[in-house]
């Protein structure tokens, strides 16, 4: 153990009989053997760790005291001009190197300096006041700093405004250090000593804990979140209790029937014990409410109510079923409920999700048909006098035998005389000739007929070309709220036979008829779901009058039946016929019609193509609110009043004077049912008053 004290005889600072000069020769003696202990070979500096030191100082010049710790503990250490002055300073008990560093700092800060480490082994002693104005080591929470070392912290805050506690920081700091805030990141720089600081971080970091918001979730009984949430707010503003600028937030959450509440721990505790006395088992039976509802029906809404109450009945007990009831008022479109609390409580939260409004949907659907078909039918018939015939009866020409009856019938029949054996003489006059047959048979000819005829022989050559095209293009559109099934018709009511009656005796004969609407049709259910998604069930149809049988009428039918996806304003295919159809028939004589060249005089032909393209759009549109609706309405409304525009500048062929009417222009793109009324109105009244003239 190493020891710079003076021996036990001199040690004693009252001894009189010695005079001062020998006491400082005596400590400067003592100093110098310390100092050549402490720099003793390398075995000792080998053994630093095992080394202990014991000081005895008095009236000694601060700066040999500094040189001397310099040398004890190998360190460089500079010292500033203007470090000066006597110490003294004793240790009762041994101290380690690291003890004695400490010791050493600690001296040199109650005599107002301070020890700055300068970098790359170098130390530095200047006076305390301007340690902060130098570079030191940055401290944190891993490596904080010893003693009365010198050091800046950076402390952010989380909770608290620096601008708010730095104040009160610099009151706790050192005179030697310093408290400076950056307000953009909330950040304190505190420069000081290091055991100060470490202190002042303490304080800072507690501070902004209990400035704080915590968040805590409270579970309700009985209460309705709701309603205690109100309560707690109402006393909240009451009071007006706030925690440095931190006030209790209290949010209901009615689907769990829960309270969140955030704010500090005291105002958390505190409404804690205010809910556990309100959230108490009421002790009435039973009260009454009316719930108005804004958008669902109240008929409708009952049975939920209702299957609701009971499951709540089965779960809680037979305690509520004595005041468990539900009534609707529909002139008011209201229910009227009488329960005990709890069950009041789970009603309302039904009622309050339930009786919300509904998204709307616009789905418009676009048919594009486009037709195209061609036919040729070349036939040639022959027939004689003596009742020979070459003809074909395959729909596509008309019998020759047919139209030479009708040209039978159509001779004029001459008149005769007859004169009887008495002498009697009868005239028959001439018989005109009866054109029925030959009318029938020209009608159901098509295209052109040559007739050529020689001797007993005739030949009838029919030919007829025809071309369809057709394009059709309907738009029929729909408007209804989310999963409310509605219907779209444009067409007409046909009467179609269905049976027929009669009696034993035929006496009383009857038919059923049943009227079959033919037209376009357009079904929709639509479903909203989450985000901009419709889900569709369709059946869209699209039919007509295609002829008429001896029986009864045929119809043209084209339906698609199906359930979609589609996205808001996308448009889907829900449905399509591609149909390309070549038919061709030939109606000969055996072998006569086979020869090549004239064989076809003995042969009738016919052929036909059809291109038919048939495709089904679907576009659905969300509507949520009025804002979309009235956007949508205001365009449709554009386009008719445009097309009676362009009507009404074209004008009416053969009456000049006549007005076309035209909607009224609305330029906020919304009817204005007012305006129609009073242009009704107006044109009511002068149509008396012309007709008074």
């Amino acid at each position: 153990m190493t020891n710079f004290n003076r021996p036990e005889s001199n040690r004693g600072h009252k001894q009189s009989s010695r005079s001062p000069l020998f006491a400082a020769t005596l400590l400067s003696t003592s100093l110098l053997c310390a100092s050549v202990l402490f720099s003793a070979p390398s075995v000792y500096a080998q053994q630093a760790q095992q080394v202990q030191y014991s000081v005895n100082l008095q009236s000694v010049d601060i700066q040999e005291f500094i040189n001397t710790v310099s040398s004890s503990l190998n360190k460089t250490i500079i010292i500033e001009p203007g470090v000066k002055g006597k110490i003294t300073v004793r240790s009762y008990e041994t101290l380690s190197a690291e003890q004695y560093y400490q010791f050493f700092q600690s001296v040199l800060e109650v005599h107002g300096y301070a020890l700055v480490d300068a970098g790359n082994g170098v130390m530095k002693v200047i006076q305390g006041k301007k340690a902060k104005m130098v570079a030191v080591r940055v401290a944190d929470g891993q490596t904080p700093g010893e003693g009365s070392e010198v050091v800046t912290w950076v402390m952010p805050l989380k909770n608290v405004p620096v601008h708010e506690m730095s104040p009160i920081l610099r009151q706790l700091n050192d005179t030697d250090g310093s408290v400076v805030h950056f307000a953009p990141s909330n950040v304190l720089l505190l420069t000081g000593r290091a055991n100060n600081v470490e202190k002042l971080v303490d304080i800072a970091s507690r501070i902004d804990r209990e400035g704080g918001k915590q968040v805590d979730i409270v579970q309700l009984n009985h209460a309705s979140a709701v309603d205690m949430a109100r309560i707690l707010m109402a006393l909240e503003q009451e009071s007006g209790k706030k925690v440095k600028g931190v006030s209790l937030s209290i949010v209901p959450d009615e689907a769990g029937n829960r309270l969140v509440l955030s704010g500090t721990n005291s105002q958390i505790s505190h409404a804690r014990r205010i809910i556990s006395r309100l959230d108490a088992e009421q002790k009435s039976y039973g009260n009454t409410r009316v719930f108005y509802l804004k958008y669902a029906k109240a008929e409708e809404i009952k049975p939920v109510l209702e299957g609701v109450g009971q499951t709540v009945v089965d779960e809680k007990g037979a305690a509520l079923k004595r005041n468990f009831n539900i009534n609707v008022h529909a002139q008011t479109n209201a229910v009227v409920v009488t329960a005990q609390p709890d069950m009041m409580k789970v009603l309302d939260q039904v009622i309050r999700q339930l009786d919300i409004r509904r998204a709307q949907v616009l789905v418009e659907a676009i048919i594009v048909e486009v037709f195209d078909g061609e036919g040729i039918t070349l036939a040639t018939q022959f027939a004689s006098r003596s009742g020979g015939v070459v003809q074909f009866a395959n729909g596509n020409a008309v019998p020759i035998g047919q139209i030479g009856l009708g040209l039978a019938n159509a001779r004029e029949k001459k008149g005769t005389t007859v004169v009887s054996e008495n002498g009697t003489v009868t005239k028959n006059p001439d018989t005109p000739g009866d054109y029925t047959a030959l009318a029938n048979a020209i009608s159901a000819l098509s295209g052109g007929a040559f007739a050529v005829t020689s001797g007993d022989w005739a030949m009838l050559l029919q030919a007829v070309s025809n071309s369809t095209k057709s394009n059709v293009l309907a738009t029929p559109s729909l408007m209804t709220l989310d999963n409310e099934q509605a219907s779209f018709l444009v067409g007409d009511e046909v009467p179609t036979l269905t049976g027929a009656t009669s009696s034993e005796n035929n006496d009383n004969p009857f038919q059923t008829i049943e009227r079959k609407d033919v037209g376009i049709k357009l079904e929709i259910l639509p479903q909203v779901n989450e985000g901009d998604s419709v889900k569709l069930n369709i059946t869209q149809e699209v039919s007509k009058i295609n002829g008429t049988t001896p029986v009864d009428i045929t119809f043209s039918t084209r339906q698609v039946q199906t359930a979609v996806m589609v996205g808001s304003g996308d448009t889907v295919i829900i449905g399509g016929l591609i149909d390309d159809d070549v038919q061709q028939s030939v109606s000969k004589v055996p072998l006569l019609g086979d020869i090549p060249g004239i064989g076809a005089l003995f042969r009738s032909t016919s052929s036909t193509t059809t291109k038919r393209n048939l495709m089904v759009f679907i576009r659905p549109t969300i509507v949520r609110d009025d804002n979309v609706l009235a956007e949508i309405s205001g365009q449709k409304y554009s386009f008719i009043r445009a097309r009676q525009v362009a009507e009404q500048e074209s004008g009416i062929a053969l009456m000049p004077d006549a007005e076309v009417p035209v909607l009224p222009e609305d330029m906020s793109g919304q009817i204005n049912h007012k305006q129609l009324l009073d242009e009704a109105r107006h044109r009511l009244n002068d149509d008396e008053v012309g007709n008074a003239g």
